[in-house]
């Protein structure tokens, strides 16, 4: 007989909620992070979709990823979407490993593993630099792209890393609370007077689900405002980035075995993923 995890009016069954509370402890504890604040920021992100986190990096990783970032910070975007006054870095693993730190943050894993999948992937990784003159991005929600009607769990979730402060005036994201429940609504029917600046200082970050309608505001300062991003995705689902392609090898192997496996080095149990029929994490010791 099949085992019940829920009783008739869908509540969820006392012994099955306590094998869940069990399992989150767990993750907390194995990323070392307090339970407590994993499941009060999850709390947080089932009402709004997203929370703004603060002091997650410090000011030596924020500048190293400047330093590091700068050589590369050289093209301007190609459409209104990327921005034309706003510089982004792809494949950025293949450029520096300063973000590393970024994709395998222990707050971060500890939310990702009680929103996603286990064996989740990194489904990009961006720096990016909003020029002053930039106007609004188009509002959009990260995971718009799987055609999976709405309302819905989301496929993905992601981080704002905020490089240098957030502010209304230098194009701090802008976030619509609560639209991660909306169903299928085209962009222009969304209120815009409802969107909210994440303002923040610098070393904190923004999370959110993949269904949160957000947008980068538009920059009216006089100096650049530079970010990183770091986006997840079921592991069922296809990468935004092609890290079979953009990412050497031999960069890969330098990686640690977790960034390893969420760039694509790792398999969803028994079949998505192998490689000639077995787990493609073979590939970067063989």
């Amino acid at each position: 007989m099949a085992r019940r995890y829920v009783d008739e009016d869908g509540s969820v069954l006392p012994r099955a909620a306590a094998g869940l509370r069990a399992a989150r402890v767990e993750s907390a504890r194995i990323h070392g992070v307090d339970p407590d604040r994993v499941a009060s920021i999850l709390r947080e992100v089932d009402e709004h979709g997203y929370v703004i986190l603060h002091d997650l990096i410090d000011a030596d990783r924020i500048e190293r990823i400047r330093e590091e970032s700068r050589p590369h910070l050289r093209f301007e975007g190609r459409n209104e979407f990327e921005g034309h006054r706003t510089r982004r870095i792809y494949s950025v693993i293949e450029k520096t490993f300063a973000c590393n730190p970024l994709v395998e943050h222990p707050l971060v894993l500890a939310l990702l593993d009680q929103i996603l999948m286990p064996n989740y992937l990194l489904s990009q990784l961006q720096v990016i630099d909003v020029l002053p003159g930039e106007v609004r991005q188009p509002l959009h929600h990260d995971d718009a792209f799987y055609p999976l009607a709405r309302p819905r769990k989301p496929v993905g979730a992601a981080v704002i890393w905020a490089l240098d402060d957030f502010t209304a005036e230098n194009g701090a994201t802008l976030v619509y609370p609560g639209s991660h429940r909306f169903g299928d609504v085209p962009a222009t029917d969304l209120d815009t007077g409802q969107l909210i600046p994440a303002v923040m200082p610098a070393g904190s970050a923004l999370f959110f689900i993949g269904t949160l309608w957000h947008c980068a505001g538009a920059n009216h300062s006089e100096a650049p405002r530079l970010a990183a991003t770091t986006q997840y995705c079921e592991p069922w689902a296809r990468q935004q980035e092609n890290y079979s392609l953009s990412i050497s090898r031999e960069r890969a192997r330098q990686c640690s075995d977790r960034v390893q496996s969420m760039l694509g080095y790792s398999m969803l149990f028994p079949f998505i993923g192998f490689v000639d029929g077995r787990d493609p994490k073979r590939l970067l010791r063989d």
